[in-house]
């Protein structure tokens, strides 16, 4: 499954701290209908998330019904990229 979401980088303070995008509610949906197939634990699902020139693998995390994408360091660092910037994400699930 591949998606293309847009959306804006927030922060969340933690215990630790991270960044995230908020998967669009429709796109939750989707990634719901085949969560049970490829979660490994905890609602997480592993994806291969691209923005701009720069792929990496994580998990999208659930929360409030629907699912949020955690923008690991190295993709804030080659894309330039901070907290309120808006961004078009690819999510590549093995579903």
């Amino acid at each position: 499954m591949r998606l293309r979401v847009e959306g804006e980088i927030w922060f969340w303070r933690g215990p630790a701290p991270f960044h995230f995008v908020t998967v669009p509610p429709v796109e939750s949906a989707m990634i719901h209908d085949v969560a049970a197939v490829v979660t490994y634990g905890w609602g997480m699902i592993p994806a291969t998330v691209t923005i701009g020139g720069t792929t990496v693998t994580t998990a999208l995390w659930p929360k409030d019904g629907g699912y949020i994408v955690p923008i690991k360091k190295v993709l804030q660092d080659r894309e330039e990229l901070g907290v309120g910037d808006a961004v078009e994400v690819v999510l590549d699930i093995d579903a």
